[in-house]
């Protein structure tokens, strides 16, 4: 038994560790080790890969790319391999994922079970949009191909399944072409809710990458950064050579607090605000600007943190917003991490998938117990009337009404569910 935690570092509870080093060795022993979960990097912050006291099968070792095609793009990997493996060792081939999260230290297996999105979800949808097919493995040892047309049933329920389909071992995945590692990057202040959505909305048709920061506690009004971003043809430019750091120390308390937030957004703002709007970039502190710091989350200190990501329509996403920014501020609970963005009009195959038209508020809270615990149920009070949702890569306390209300697709989803695979997450919110 070792003690394994989330990334938000909630919790420091006992596992069963079983490691499967080949995919012939987790067929041979998965049906002998549950109930179980899998578990890849960690990087789920809340409960979806925790199963405390129980079987974690831990995936990180099944990392081997099998097959690549230099001429189509389809790569046929283990699901093991983290997305930081696929694109080190492809994008000086000239190919991208095209569709990544805020970190590429996660499994392949891991960004289809969440079903992850990228700042372009307007331009490539999510990440199972390029997924061709996959292996899964039941804990009755039965395998199952399936794709977006063979068994389609079952890869939809297994994207954005939150592992409870079955133990993923491969995929094959749909890379595009790209000229480089070079981004065409532009930050542009704004200073109002409807200054964000006015340069959401007229920048979806030019730049396929769009997001932004959000002061969420300074003055009256509402600031943040918008970034948008194109790749870039750039000729005789040397990569930078990067110099990775680690957090030295958990700090006896939160270094996110009332004090300090005021003077980290105020800083990181005009700081920005200053800097040269328009600049090429390495696609790494592009997409990934907190992957250079190793084991960031223990800057929160020794009680962790949440992440409350939710998503409202559209035609809410101004009012919902408003609300909860408004809330957030009136709480004195500030995140310094928020990140404010909108999704494309379209919709997500995976019958748990959290992206959907809309707009996504994504914040970090230290944890402070039931003062956090009560911001949080005013939140979920706001995005149940705008019929949102919360995104389960990030959650740890969700109830189960708004679980229930905020992914209609529940009960279809069940059908597909291994009953020989358990997470505190399942049993918080399925009750199994």
């Amino acid at each position: 038994m070792v003690k394994v935690q989330a990334w938000g570092r909630l919790s420091d509870e006992e596992h069963n560790l079983i490691t499967f080093n080949t995919p012939t060795q987790a067929i041979q022993q998965l049906k002998h080790s549950y109930p179980g979960v899998g578990h890849g990097m960690g990087r789920s912050y809340g409960d979806a890969a925790l199963n405390m006291q129980g079987n974690l099968w831990h995936t990180t070792a099944l990392n081997h790319l099998i097959l690549f095609d230099v001429e189509t793009g389809v790569l046929h990997c283990e699901a093991g391999v983290t997305l930081q493996d696929i694109h080190r060792t492809l994008v000086p081939q000239g190919w991208m994922l095209p569709v990544t999260p805020g970190t590429q230290m996660i499994t392949v297996g891991g960004a289809i079970s969440n079903d992850v999105h990228g700042k372009n979800h307007h331009a490539f949808g999510s990440f199972g949009d390029h997924v061709l097919s996959l292996k899964l493995l039941r804990t009755d040892g039965e395998i199952i191909e399936c794709s977006h047309h063979e068994k389609s049933d079952w890869f939809y329920a297994t994207l954005g399944g939150i592992g409870l389909t079955g133990l993923i071992l491969e995929a094959k995945l749909q890379l595009r072409s790209v000229y480089g590692p070079w981004i065409q990057s532009e930050t542009i202040p704004y200073h109002s809710l409807q200054e964000f959505f006015s340069l959401a909305d007229s920048s979806e048709v030019d730049w396929e990458h769009t997001v932004s920061w959000i002061d969420c506690i300074n003055s009256s009004s509402t600031k943040g950064l918008f970034i948008r971003g194109n790749l870039a043809q750039v000729q005789n430019q040397s990569v930078p050579k990067f110099k990775d750091k680690t957090f030295p120390f958990t700090p006896p308390i939160s270094l996110v607090n009332r004090i300090s937030l005021p003077i980290f957004n105020f800083a990181y703002f005009y700081k920005n605000t200053l800097k040269k709007h328009n600049q090429i970039v390495h696609y790494e502190p592009f997409f990934y600007p907190l992957d250079s710091l190793h084991e960031w989350n223990k800057m929160y200190g020794p009680h962790g943190f949440y992440q409350y990501q939710s998503v409202v329509p559209h035609e809410v996403g101004l009012d919902a917003t408003h609300e909860m920014l408004k809330i957030i501020k009136k709480s004195s609970e500030g995140s310094f991490l928020a990140v404010l963005k909108t999704f494309g009009n379209r919709e997500s195959g995976g019958l748990l998938s959290f992206p959907r038209p809309g707009v996504t508020l994504a914040l970090d809270f230290p944890n402070r117990n039931e003062r956090t615990l009560k911001l949080f149920k005013e939140l979920d009070h706001i995005v149940k009337e705008a019929r949102g949702r919360l995104y389960l890569a990030k959650d740890a306390r969700m109830p189960k009404t708004l679980f229930e209300s905020g992914y209609p697709r529940i009960q279809e989803f069940m059908k597909y569910r291994d009953p020989g695979i358990s997470s505190n997450m399942s049993r918080r919110l399925l009750g199994v």
